[in-house]
């Protein structure tokens, strides 16, 4: 099963941000440019869920 994880990201910081999430397991998923009260990216990541164990 795969988890998704979406976070906000300056264009200044997206760079930092997807490298971060990277160094965590995660792949970028997409990129969606977002304009309502200020400019910003939304970065969708994935990833395999780890199964929990009992």
């Amino acid at each position: 099963m795969k988890e998704y994880k979406v976070i906000e990201s300056s264009k200044s910081e997206a760079e930092m941000n997807m490298n971060i999430m990277a160094a965590q397991g995660w792949e970028l998923h997409s990129v969606t440019y977002w304009n309502m009260w200020g400019i910003c990216l939304l970065l969708t990541f994935v990833r395999e869920r780890p199964e929990l164990r009992n």
